[in-house]
């Protein structure tokens, strides 16, 4: 019974390594691909996307949000967005509730919410934000300037 059990974990382990294996086309280190640019100050730093994972499955940036920022209305999401806040004050406004996000705090978003992203701090809001799926960072880019990173 041991041996079925080891054996299952193994493979529970070793079947995700083998699948990432055949996945080509992606940049084991990078230092990003694109600098997304706001006129009013806002940027997100992609650092992965799929033109260096290879796939679309999740995308990853550096955000950061300048004082003042109050999130006008909302925003719907079709993807998942989660943010890791690194530095400032964030009010993070989900379907009408709530959170108030410091450095070291998580906030989630759900597709089919409806979100506002206001900045509460002196200093801007820096933050890790994940969308999984990817693709939204094409969305946003539609009304940023867009500059290349070079690795």
């Amino acid at each position: 019974m041991k041996r079925k059990i080891l054996a299952f974990a193994l493979s529970c382990f070793l079947m995700p390594l083998a699948a990432q294996a055949q996945v080509s086309g992606y940049e084991p280190g990078t230092s990003g691909t694109r600098l997304l640019q706001g006129g009013n100050g806002f940027s997100i730093k992609m650092l992965v996307e799929q033109a260096n994972l290879g796939g679309a499955e999740v995308e990853i940036g550096e955000i950061i949000f300048p004082v003042g920022s109050q999130g006008g209305t909302g925003h719907l999401h079709e993807s998942i967005e989660i943010f890791y806040i690194l530095e400032g004050e964030f009010d993070h406004i989900v379907n009408g509730v709530h959170s108030v996000l410091q450095p070291g705090m998580v906030g989630i978003v759900r597709p089919g919410d409806t979100v506002i992203h206001r900045v509460l701090s002196d200093v801007p809001v820096k933050a890790l934000v994940i969308w999984a799926p990817g693709g939204t960072a094409d969305g946003i880019a539609k009304f940023m300037t867009e500059i290349p990173i070079e690795n």
